[in-house]
């Protein structure tokens, strides 16, 4: 994706009241521009400069994924029978597949299927390895890696009780083989990630299965192994799809922020427009096109979905467009007051995008964005709120 000049047309607005409050609290590396309810800007400083968008970027992910793959799209995870008693799962990049849908996954093959030889584990819609630009290599949830069959964002949450370690969660059991992982993180409770290995995320979703299949009284006799799935010889016996829509898997992006969904969209994406196996090539074409072509959008670049790469540039005015875009899925974000907004944090990178609720049962529609070292978005933030009724 080349940066070229922006399209869109930059309406000439006289400065007013709120933008001559706004300079003085922004420098070259900052933007702001808000609009009234009825589309009018009522702000544009550095407007058309392309400034680090941080996790504001997951916005356009998320637009994109919602056009794309539709609003009530389900990840489906097929179960298939090989052999006498081998169960095949595959999976296809589910990014809310949880520990309380697995146990009700458990409880509806222990209908069908009286006991488990082998557990074949197939995640080949994805292909390895995910290079993520941005991604690190750390045990911290937002350094999650994706895959095609992975179970609770791939990542565990433990505390200790009486000098061990337990689940921090009811519905999921600590599995024993975790216990060096969670003692070389050196924290006595929270959430980290696998290590930044496809088959050890794989190898936890295949643990938790035969975990919940037991408890089903399902039991599982043989061991876990990987291998793709072969359609002339294993017979499909359920079919899962995912209990929470697209729309809800946006919502847990957006509100958390997390880094894992919104690559795990990128990558469903790029499968669905250009086939399997999933890459981030595929994925980033796919957002790249939404955002050139189906947008209108010229400036900037776009490096991955998530917004932790650095080399993502978006201007404010880009922001503001596709926010108007998103419009008709804004209770998809999180809610503060009037306000209805995503954040985006990086060293020396705050920013903040959404919508304020005005009196009159519009919103206004803000975009600021700091790329200077030191400063947060909270003092022009309070400014807008202040003004802008």
């Amino acid at each position: 994706m080349v940066a070229v000049q922006q399209t869109l047309a930059a309406p000439a607005v006289p400065a007013n009241r709120l933008e001559r409050q706004l300079k003085p609290l922004l420098g070259p590396k900052d933007a702001v521009i808000v609009t009234a309810p009825d589309g009018r800007i009522l702000a544009a400083v550095h407007a058309d400069t392309p400034l680090v968008p941080a996790s504001i970027l997951k916005l356009l992910t998320s637009l994109a994924a919602i056009r794309h793959l539709g609003a009530d799209f389900r990840f489906p995870t097929e179960f298939y029978a090989r052999g006498k008693d081998n169960l095949v799962i595959k999976g296809y990049g589910d990014p809310l597949l949880l520990s309380e849908n697995l146990a009700g996954i458990a409880r509806q093959l222990a209908g069908s299927l009286t006991s488990v030889g082998a557990l074949v584990l197939d995640d080949s819609y994805f292909a390895y390895p995910i290079e993520i630009p941005g991604r690190g290599r750390s045990t911290n949830p937002y350094d999650a890696p994706n895959g095609a069959l992975c179970v609770n964002f791939n990542t565990v949450y433990f505390q200790q009780q009486n000098g061990r370690f337990v689940s921090a969660e009811p519905q999921t059991p600590l599995l024993p083989y975790l216990l060096s992982q969670i003692k070389a993180s050196g924290l006595k409770e929270g959430r980290i990630t696998m290590a930044d290995d496809h088959e050890e995320g794989l190898r936890y979703a295949g643990e938790l299965f035969a975990y919940f299949f037991r408890q089903a009284g399902l039991p599982v006799q043989g061991p876990i192994t990987f291998a793709k799935t072969f359609p002339t010889q294993d017979r499909l016996v359920y079919r899962y799809l995912s209990e929470r829509p697209l729309t809800e898997a946006v919502a847990n992006l957006l509100a958390y922020s997390n880094n894992f969904i919104a690559n795990q969209l990128l990558l469903a994406m790029g499968a669905k427009a250009h086939g399997a196996p999933a890459t981030v090539e595929k994925g980033l074409r796919v957002l790249r096109e939404f955002y050139e072509n189906d947008l209108g959008l010229k400036t900037g670049y776009i490096d991955e979905g998530s917004g932790l790469s650095r080399r993502n540039r978006v201007t404010a005015r880009a922001m503001l467009h596709i926010l108007t875009q998103f419009a008709p899925h804004y209770e998809l974000m999180r809610r503060e007051g009037r306000q209805w907004y995503k954040t985006g944090t990086l060293s020396d990178v705050h920013t903040r995008a959404g919508y304020l609720d005005a009196a009159d049962g519009g919103r206004f529609t803000f975009v600021v964005m700091r790329n200077a070292s030191g400063k947060t978005t909270d003092g022009v933030m309070r400014l807008l709120e202040r003004e802008l009724k």
